[in-house]
Parts: C-alpha cells; structure tokens; sequence
C-alpha cells in the first residue's frame, strides 16, 4: 500500500502529516510555508514519501456548514487538481487544532515550545488524518 498525505491549510502554514504505508498511524511532519510554492512542495513530498492520496481538512463551522474559509481550502485544491491526478478528499477538520493545542499541553512542554504554532499545525495535520485513518480501517473491518 502506499501512504496518505494529510494537510491542515492555514493562511501562513499548511500543517503536514504522513501515514504510515499500511495506512494506519498519522505522523506529523513538518509544516510547509503558504507560498507560491506551497502547491509544488507538497507535491515533492507526494513523490518522497510515494504517496497515492491526499487528505485535506476541511474546516466547517459547528453545524458541519461551509464558511469563508472553506472557500479558500476550496481554493487551494483546485490548485493541488490542476497539478496532480492523485486522489484529493475533504474531510472534516472541527476541532483538530483545538485537539492539538491540548495534547500540545498534556505533552508537558514548555511555554515556548507550546506557543510554537509551526508544531500545532503539523500536530492537527496528524489529528485530521489519523481521524480519516481511523474512518477508514473501521469501514474496511466492518466495525
């Protein structure tokens, strides 16, 4: 199996994470500048990690209603469609920063490292892809 990619798009950062290649745990990579070349970077890294899908948070508001902001993911996939064929699913992100600022906490580091908001973005990247991981083993196992 090859590996997933998951994106938390932010204005400044787009928060990345990996699956494994059996496609059940979420990593949190690094995360990208939102640039230019925010499109091609994720797209060398869709070749690094051979990579065969792409997973990006969809952020809705708490009715699961699209807002401006879904706008602007809507946006930023219709770049990543013009330059790749690998598959492309939305997937709900409510709440992953929040889950991630936290476990951030609950991780005991240190102020500065906790205000650090490169390591949330990856960090709800992981959220949002381990929650469509985890999706998608249960309907694969019938559970």
């Amino acid at each position: 199996m090859k590996r997933i990619l998951g994106i938390d798009y932010g204005d400044k950062r787009i928060g990345i994470a990996i699956s494994d290649p059996m496609q059940i745990i979420a990593t949190a990579l690094d995360y990208i500048p939102n640039n230019e070349q925010a499109v091609d970077n994720i797209l060398e890294l869709t070749k690094k990690y051979d990579v065969d899908m792409i997973v990006v948070g969809l952020p809705l508001n708490l009715k699961g209603e699209r807002g401006v902001k879904s706008a602007q993911v809507n946006d930023f996939i219709q770049n990543l469609k013009q330059k790749t064929d690998l598959k492309i699913l939305e997937w709900d992100e409510r709440f992953t920063t929040t889950i991630a600022r936290k476990t951030i906490i609950e991780m005991g580091l240190k102020k500065k490292q906790r205000q650090d908001k490169s390591k949330i973005d990856s960090l709800a990247a992981a959220i949002l892809l381990q929650s469509y991981l985890d999706s998608n083993f249960k309907s694969k196992n019938g559970k």
